[in-house]
């Protein structure tokens, strides 16, 4: 029988927008730094257990962001958390 002794996620997401919505650089940055902010509080208000592992500003005004994250409740992620 096997079971799962630890889990996680490392996810490297990209917040953007619309090729042609017409904004200027800054404002799209602030759009996506925004965007940001509401899916850290997501994973905040679902208690989801996680870490930013790299967070960066890209020429576009895209930020990509790679996060590690608890796979569920039920395994054990501290040795992947310090």
């Amino acid at each position: 029988m096997k079971r799962v002794k630890a889990a996680c996620i490392l996810q490297t997401l990209v917040f953007q927008q619309k090729e042609d919505c017409g904004l200027s650089r800054d404002a799209i940055l602030s759009q996506n730094r925004e965007e940001v902010k509401r899916y850290k509080l997501s994973l905040d208000r679902t208690r989801t257990r996680y870490q930013i592992v790299s967070e960066e500003e890209q020429g576009d005004g895209s930020i990509l962001v790679r996060v590690r994250k608890q796979y569920n409740d039920k395994a054990d992620v501290s040795e992947y958390f310090c």
